[in-house]
């Protein structure tokens, strides 16, 4: 689920994978983003969520579950 928002952001934002990685200031042979993709990373750190979110520019309740 974590994925499938972060997949839509970068649809809308039209950019890749790999620019996200440089956004959020990965090196380019870093493979976080394809692990958390493909399930690799079932629960992402805090750091990582944060530089996600800042990264697409979104809040970080953009990720939260659906509330209950």
């Amino acid at each position: 689920m974590l994925w499938q928002k972060v997949d839509k952001l970068l649809k809308e934002k039209h950019m890749s994978i790999n620019q996200l990685a440089t956004k959020m200031g990965l090196s380019k042979n870093n493979r976080t983003m394809y692990y958390l993709r493909d399930g690799k990373i079932k629960k992402p750190s805090f750091e990582l969520m944060c530089k996600i979110a800042d990264a697409l520019g979104v809040s970080l309740d953009y990720f939260r579950k659906d509330k209950y």
